[in-house]
């Protein structure tokens, strides 16, 4: 496993006169409100720690006031640290001198705002390429890398158009484009698509998801809309009152929330949709077959199955044998569909309805993980629909 690309130790901020006094008092068991309640200072970060591993979206979740964008403008320090570690490719940002802070800004770390931040009287085109301009890339080179970047955001045909001719939607594209002319390792997205309508909204997590297929960028996301998260996140930090109370895959926070106040998140939403087969398919369901021949099939349909899976020496699907194959001398191997392990819930209801059989799930190197079957699909969809009727 490669290291992680960035590494939270026991961070703090506290905002007031005295923040010594405040970790004292968190120190010793007291809320947040009951420090701001003695002593008038606020404490936006307390005691977080997790790991961001290189090339996952990893999001910050929380209500308003949880401390989720005070922690970001620590990870990039436009926030100084009251205490604790945030190390990004094992430097340590609390610890660098301002200017070496600076270049890391301009060259590898991009952050992208909810509002758009664009200069007006600029080109889509300048503005793309301003990052690079600040990083003293010269004309031809910026304009060139700026708008191979706007081609994958789909504006290159806009480049020549003012921010005003945009719609927010499009403003917003540039908006990524300029993070991403910079090839910066780490992108910071601070409640970006939060301004959008809804549908603008879908259409920039989409754009995101195909740039990140392709790129595997390492993203920090801060949203406050459970279904963005589950949407875009590989894993989710939510955040109450400056601590963090649960950090999970969206899998892992949908079947086990931690408490009443992440479990208030789920209100309405329906969390089926986030499942994958992956989180579908049993393991032990249907019989498996490694040899093709009359004592093994034989062997594998002994109980009450009807067919078995048939596997190679590499543990992938060859196809599968039914009862009637039992004595044959040479058992006759029927062709199976496989689903990916990462296929969303709606791809699952999809094939196994059109199929009687069990499908095998496989993972990325299309080895066989388990089976899913229309039993396990509406014992699912029963299960998370119930508390959204």
């Amino acid at each position: 496993m490669n290291s992680p690309k960035v590494v939270v130790e026991g961070l703090c901020k506290v905002f007031g006169a005295n923040p010594k006094l405040a970790l004292d008092m968190l120190a010793s068991g007291s809320t947040k409100d009951e420090v701001h309640a003695k002593t008038g200072h606020v404490v936006g970060v307390h005691n977080v720690s997790f790991d961001v591993q290189e090339g996952e979206i990893f999001v910050l979740m929380g209500l308003s006031g949880s401390g989720k964008s005070t922690l970001i403008r620590l990870i990039n320090r436009l926030v100084e640290p009251t205490a604790g570690k945030v190390l990004v490719d094992g430097r340590d940002i609390a610890a660098v001198r301002r200017s070496e802070l600076t270049s890391l800004r301009r060259t590898d770390m991009s952050m992208v705002f909810q509002s758009f931040a664009l200069m007006p009287q600029r080109t889509v085109l300048s503005n793309a390429a301003f990052g690079l301009e600040v990083a003293g890339v010269g004309r031809k080179e910026r304009e060139k890398r700026a708008l191979g970047v706007l081609e994958q955001v789909g504006l290159a045909t806009f480049a020549q158009k003012l921010p005003a001719e945009l719609s927010g939607g499009m403003q917003q594209r540039v908006g990524l484009a300029r993070a991403l002319a910079v090839n910066p390792s780490l992108m910071i997205m601070d409640e970006a698509f939060s301004a959008l309508d809804p549908l603008k909204r879908k259409e920039m997590q989409n754009v995101l998801l195909e740039l990140q297929k392709n790129q595997r960028r390492t993203i920090m996301f801060v949203s406050h809309d459970l279904e963005e998260a589950l949407r875009i996140g590989n894993r989710i930090a939510i955040m109450e009152g400056g601590r963090v109370v649960q950090i999970g895959t969206p899998q892992e926070i949908i079947s086990n929330p931690a408490d009443d106040y992440v479990r208030a998140f789920f209100e309405g939403v329906d969390t089926s949709r986030y499942l994958t087969a992956g989180d579908l398919m049993q393991t032990n369901d249907i019989p498996l077959v490694r040899n093709l021949d009359v004592s093994s099939v034989a062997a594998s349909l002994n109980g009450s199955a009807e067919y078995a899976f048939v596997l190679d020496a590499e543990r992938r699907i060859r196809g599968f044998v039914t009862r009637d194959a039992i004595g044959n001398a040479a058992p006759h191997l029927r062709k199976v569909e496989c689903i990916s392990r990462g296929a969303s819930l709606e791809h699952v209801v999809s094939r196994v309805c059109a199929n009687a059989t069990a499908l095998p799930v496989v993972d990325d190197e299309d080895r066989y993980c388990g089976s899913v079957n229309q039993a396990a699909v509406l014992k699912i969809l029963t299960r998370n629909r119930g508390s959204h009727v």
